[in-house]
């Protein structure tokens, strides 16, 4: 039976960050959970807030830690945040300043939401201070795209050692090509772009479905925004907007955590709240490993459909397989039979979390080329961003450190499927989008074990 405790570290109290996840695998999950709105559009709809003076309620929200991050930067911008039931968060920023030097510094590394309060706190204050910013170790992100845009918008940076200042008398259409399809780069030019004087036309834009959501939020506040052709997004500038009713979409990357939890472990699990609709990609890979699903009115219901097999894929910008869908995903091929390859495209330093998984037994070997069907990037970067699967392995117990949200929640899953006990540190890391989930794997089937 899989079975789940918490330690204080050293036997002091310990924070969210510090406390010990202890796992003993071999039991396939099987029952129930639900997912709520996602971890890469809530704390975005929540910033969107600060564009207007007016009520925004927002529902369907999740109880994960970056939340509450966001949460706290409103209130410290002068904002109001109330929790006014279950999953809903009615939010007001009527009177707000930017954050002094000593506020924004408590928020540095903590979260990469700073970053985009440029766009609101420029229309609205027309100044803006943003720390060092943090997130998960998945390699360099810079905000040379969000600052180069934000230029281009009219916006002056001013160079400080702590951060980034900026100020503008009022932000000004423009024509807008991302080198990238960045989902951050996309999301900052949105919410600077409602309010400026103008036209802004976004080329090469992302076209994820959080962002669709983000533009549906600001379409109901009064925005004009129309979503083109070959990635091409165009902003008509207007002087205000208005508050916001909006129920957040469901959380696709946590579905395909537990779709994959299910296909490890052998078990079943029927996800509440799930969206074929933003998952298509996936739910094909899944087929294709031999896993099986089926749609129902209130979610997805996932488990393995016999054997597993060696697949090949590659992440992508949407439409393609997610980035966020691979860590657990590799969980998943560890058990399938033959050789698989995953080709990262997205992020150059996003397999560091393998080494932990070869530790359990996994045969897993990094690549500096591209073994996709395409070369990317990172091709002639010395980046190891391609992966060898082997299998399948029988896992073994051990301890482990999560080094980043995603991979984190995949040493979850290793440490279910694997033999023995396992001992997981930095759980914390893990609570930043996956609301609950100490609850709902006892529910799928794991012990307290006292």
């Amino acid at each position: 039976m899989s079975t789940i405790t918490f330690d204080a570290v050293d036997g002091r109290d310990v924070t969210d960050v510090e406390r010990v996840l202890r796992v003993r695998g071999g039991r396939s999950l099987r029952g129930q959970v639900r997912v709520r709105g996602a971890k890469n559009t809530l704390p975005k709809s929540m910033v969107a807030a600060l564009l207007t003076d007016q009520d925004c309620l927002l529902s369907n929200v999740a109880g994960i830690r970056d939340v509450e991050i966001v949460g706290r930067m409103i209130r410290a911008l002068g904002g109001e945040v109330q929790h006014t039931g279950s999953g809903e968060i009615r939010l007001r920023a009527g009177n707000i300043a930017p954050l002094g030097r000593g506020e924004a510094a408590e928020f540095s590394g903590r979260s990469r939401i700073p970053v985009l309060l440029c766009g609101p706190l420029l229309s609205r204050v027309g100044e803006v201070f943003i720390p060092d910013l943090g997130g998960c170790n998945i390699g360099p992100r810079p905000i040379d795209f969000h600052l180069d845009a934000l230029q281009q918008l009219g916006a002056v940076v001013h160079e400080d050692p702590d951060g980034a200042r900026l100020t503008a008398r009022r932000l000004h259409g423009a024509r807008i090509r991302l080198p990238y399809p960045s989902v951050g780069a996309t999301e900052q030019v949105l919410l600077a772009a409602v309010l400026a004087e103008g036209v802004t036309e976004l080329s090469n834009a992302a076209i994820e479905p959080e962002i669709i959501d983000l533009i549906a939020v600001l379409q109901k506040m009064g925005a004009t925004i129309s979503v083109e052709t070959d990635r091409v997004i165009t902003i008509n500038g207007v002087e205000r907007l208005h508050g916001f009713e909006h129920s957040a979409l469901p959380d696709r990357l946590e579905t395909a955590s537990w779709a994959c939890a299910a296909l490890a472990t052998d078990g079943q699990i029927f996800v509440s709240g799930a969206h074929q609709l933003d998952m298509m990609t996936f739910l094909n890979a899944f087929r294709r490993v031999g896993g099986d699903f089926r749609v129902g009115d209130g979610g997805i219901e996932f488990w393995r459909a016999g054997p597993l097999r060696s697949v090949a894929l590659e992440t992508d910008v949407h439409p393609g397989f997610m980035t966020d869908w691979q860590q657990p995903f590799v969980v998943a091929l560890t058990q399938a039979k033959g050789v698989s390859i995953v080709h990262e495209t997205v992020y150059e330093d996003r397999f560091g979390y393998t080494s932990a998984l070869n530790d359990m037994g996994a045969q897993i070997q990094l690549y500096r080329e591209c073994l996709g069907g395409r070369s990317c990037r990172f091709g002639r970067r010395n980046h190891l961003h391609s992966a060898v699967i082997v299998g399948p392995t029988p896992l073994r117990g051990t301890e482990i450190h999560v080094p980043d949200l995603r991979a984190g929640f995949s040493y979850v899953i290793a440490a279910l499927v694997a033999d023995g006990p396992s001992t997981i540190t930095n759980v914390g890391l893990i609570r930043r989008g996956y609301e609950s989930f100490e609850d709902k794997l006892l529910a799928l089937g794991a012990d307290l074990d006292a």
